[in-house]
């Protein structure tokens, strides 16, 4: 399937701007998830500015579709979507992970308009997702649930019991999406725990199985787009990505899962995300 390019050009342009306002976030000296934010920017672009239905001046819309980060220290792309859209005012983004802030440094649906869960502690947000699932369509609704999951977060028990529980309930209006950026909060997990034949274990579960290449619209869109499709069954969207991508000090590194940078890396990061900016603006 192919893609209209001024959509591709404007999701481009979303995700450059998404990662201009994550740098923001984070200035010298503050810790911030820089890493994973930046591996899902591109897959969140898509579905905040095009795929998903989302109404900034009614946050609680009944007919809204839900988008909860089960790896909620990636917070900081939500904020920036969440930003751009309208949903708060920008001088916000300066007030990241601050007593006063309205932006915390894992996400708080009781804070921030537009936030569906409280997640961070890893492994819980796909059972909440299941959970809204369900109650849309015991509400006949046609909306639907977008979970985003960290690859290092599958370590955790509680995401196998709802990856067992959603095909059982054939709750195919969720859809998980993997971050497989391969790298977690201290090494590779590759040297943490090894994960083999991640879309097959899924496959296993019982859940639709989609691999992509994370960075690439055009495969973005339409592994979004096939998973409204299917029936029956929940679908997973296994997203190959690049910790820290934009940023090349910081990609396929831990330490920049959660880490203060420097004046001279916050200058080179800010100088990247605008060239990025202006590459997609051409």
């Amino acid at each position: 399937m192919s893609y209209d390019a001024k959509l591709l050009k404007y999701l481009k342009k979303m995700a450059a701007q998404v990662r201009v306002d994550i740098v923001e976030m984070i200035p010298p000296g503050k810790a911030g998830h820089l890493g994973g934010s930046s591996s899902i920017a591109d897959v969140t672009a898509a579905l905040y500015f095009h795929h998903m239905k989302v109404n900034k001046d009614d946050p609680k819309d009944p007919n809204r579709d839900r988008l909860v980060f089960s790896k909620g220290h990636a917070a900081l792309t939500q904020y920036a979507c969440l930003c751009e859209l309208g949903y708060f005012d920008r001088k916000w983004l300066k007030e990241v992970k601050t007593l006063h802030g309205v932006l915390q440094g894992h996400p708080d649906m009781d804070k921030t308009p537009g936030i569906e869960a409280v997640t961070g502690s890893l492994g819980q947000g796909l059972s909440v997702s299941l959970g809204m699932a369900l109650g849309l369509r015991l509400d006949g609704s046609d909306s639907r649930v977008y979970c985003v999951v960290g690859d290092g977060e599958m370590e955790e028990g509680q995401i196998w019991e709802a990856a067992m529980a959603a095909p059982a309930h054939k709750v195919d209006n969720l859809c998980a999406i993997v971050d497989c950026n391969k790298v977690q909060a201290t090494d590779t997990i590759e040297n943490v725990l090894p994960f083999a034949n991640v879309p097959g274990k899924w496959a296993a579960f019982g859940w639709h199985v989609i691999e992509i290449d994370g960075h690439n619209f055009e495969e973005i869109l339409a592994a979004l787009d096939e998973a409204k499709t299917v029936k029956g069954q929940p679908t997973v969207i296994i997203a190959n990505t690049i910790k820290g991508k934009g940023f090349p000090f910081a990609e396929g590194k831990a330490a920049y899962h959660n880490a203060a940078m420097s004046e001279e890396q916050f200058a080179e990061a800010q100088r990247l995300a605008q060239e990025m900016l202006e590459e997609a603006d051409k």
